[in-house]
């Protein structure tokens, strides 16, 4: 082991000087000099010798040879760490720079973050130094709490949210990837860089540099097909989002649809997630679903939830739903009035690919309502059960599979009206077919979806679908299918979506007349 001791640390420049390479190190002290030398001989040059000091005007030249490289050895480890990897205490190595960087890593990741590993010449055997290794390990750290900077207006409860997950853990790689990670799709915020440290003597804090995102949203969908007497049409959807106006992480969403058979939807939803700062939040939805002058509905669902995690939460709503006949020949729909209570859960993996919305997402519900049919004064209880799901499965390289599948189901022990029933198909469903053109008590439809990357700006995609649906007052099961494809790509306006899907019942003939197209944007602000 090499010890040098310099009288006198000026603050002039120190030049270290390989004798051997003529490659010189400039350091601001004595200190930092021996520090370097020791380090040396740390690190596989045992024996470092310092050859000459020479004063050289203002500056001091110190010349040292590293000597051999001993970087394979004979190591004895310490009792403490032959017990802690549970390997035995004598073996050789073809590495001791890795076997040291493991070693250390085992203290790292149990939170010793100032963990130093030593080194110790004891000899020669057979040709190879013989090298102790022990270990410094400083004192345990573990997350304490976080700091923000940036964009600060956060709701408290998301902190608190995050140090509920993560105080007190220890403090390594795998809990700071943790914590980076669960800002990735995070709708409201970003990190502006990985999480940084901060120790003290007693604590350990995280600083997030957050930033706010452009979070405002404007969705639009044109739509070209033919509707029930095969004349051409055109239809379309708009959907606008206005989210943390107000840095509560709220959203309020304006959703108007009109289909080619001339029915028109509209929905007006406002969602508040942390309420009184807590870890309840409130939706209120309103929809209004009108076909042409048959018939309108009307639907409340104020609801409340608690965040589970910061992925899923699970909720208690109530259902108030009203339905009026405009048209009196339509005999296949009744007036009626719904009201009840259900249970709701959804879950979001985000996905850190901006081309997709998420990586997973679940949401299934259950309702149990009570529908008065005003006309017949005939009152019945209904069970409604629904259930969707979305995976992006990365299969390799630039190739993705998205797996899709949606149901529901409604129960009761009368028929059900037509105007009562679920409607389904088009843009966000089963694709090939217009938007709200197939009725239902109940229906399923899976599909699957292959997705090719072109660099992170688009994506091109091919899909098949295949659906059921049971209409109880038509008598009728049709099987569906839906082929189709399409292509996605970011613009300076947002990214748009250009598709061509066709859909049918089984045993009918393909048509191709019945192909439709679908382009839209979507727009962040």
């Amino acid at each position: 082991m090499l010890f040098c001791v310099f009288i006198q640390a000026q603050k002039k420049p120190y030049f270290l000087i390989d004798s051997e390479t003529k490659v010189r190190k400039k350091v601001k002290d004595s200190a930092s000099a021996v520090k370097f030398l020791d380090s040396l001989a740390q690190n596989s040059y045992f024996f470092t010798q310092l050859k000459e000091v020479k004063k050289k005007g203002d500056s001091t030249e110190i010349f040292y040879d590293k000597g051999k490289n001993f970087n394979q050895t004979y190591v004895n480890l310490s009792d403490s760490i032959s017990t802690k990897i549970k390997v035995k205490k004598e073996f050789f190595t073809k590495n001791l720079d890795s076997t040291k960087k493991s070693i250390n890593k085992t203290y790292i990741d149990d939170g010793f973050a100032f963990s130093r590993i030593k080194s110790k010449y004891k000899g020669q055997k057979n040709g190879y130094p013989v090298v102790e290794l022990d270990i410094n390990k400083n004192d345990k750290r573990t997350i304490d709490g976080f700091v923000v900077k940036g964009y600060t207006s956060v709701p408290k409860r998301f902190i608190k949210n995050l140090e509920k997950e993560f105080k007190g853990k220890t403090y390594d790689d795998k809990n700071l990837l943790a914590i980076n990670k669960s800002f990735q799709g995070q709708p409201f915020i970003s990190l502006e860089r990985p999480p940084q440290t901060m120790f003290t003597k007693d604590s350990t804090s995280i600083f997030l540099f957050m930033e706010k995102k452009k979070t405002n949203s404007f969705d639009g969908v044109i739509g070209f097909g033919n509707d029930k007497t095969d004349k051409f049409t055109l239809n379309g959807t708009l959907n606008v989002n206005f989210r943390n106006i107000f840095n509560s992480f709220e959203t309020i969403n304006l959703y108007w649809q009109r289909n080619p058979d001339k029915g028109q939807t509209f929905d007006l939803q406002a969602d508040v997630p942390y309420l009184f700062k807590s870890n309840v939040g409130l939706n209120m939805k309103i929809n209004i679903f009108r076909q042409d002058s048959t018939f309108a509905n009307v639907k409340a669902l104020p609801a409340f939830y608690y965040h589970l995690n910061a992925r899923n939460k699970i909720g208690l709503r109530g259902t108030f739903e009203s339905s009026s006949i405009i048209d009196t020949l339509y005999v296949q729909g009744k007036d009626y009035n719904k009201k009840g209570i259900g249970i709701w859960f959804e879950m979001v993996e985000p996905t850190d690919i901006d081309l997709f919305l998420y990586k997973t997402r679940i949401n299934a519900g259950y309702d149990y309502l009570t529908t008065t049919y005003t006309k017949d004064n005939i009152t019945s209880p209904q069970n409604q059960f629904y259930f969707f799901g979305e995976h992006n499965y990365h299969i390799n390289g630039n190739h993705f599979l998205n797996i899709k599948a949606e149901g529901a189901m409604m129960d009761s022990k009368i028929d059900f009206s037509a105007n009562e029933l679920y409607r389904f198909g088009g843009w966000n469903s089963m694709r090939g077919f217009n938007e709200n053109s197939l009725a239902a008590d109940f229906f399923y439809y899976g599909s699957l979806e292959y997705r090719y990357l072109i660099g992170s700006q688009a994506f091109f995609d091919v899909f098949g679908q295949y659906g059921q649906l049971n209409n109880k007052s038509l008598n009728v099961k049709p099987k569906l299918y839906s082929v189709g494809l399409g292509f996605n790509f970011f613009i300076p306006i947002g990214l748009m979506s250009f598709q061509l899907s066709n859909g049918n019942e089984f045993g009918n003939p393909f048509k191709f007349n019945d192909i439709k197209i679908h382009w839209g944007i979507l727009s962040r602000f």
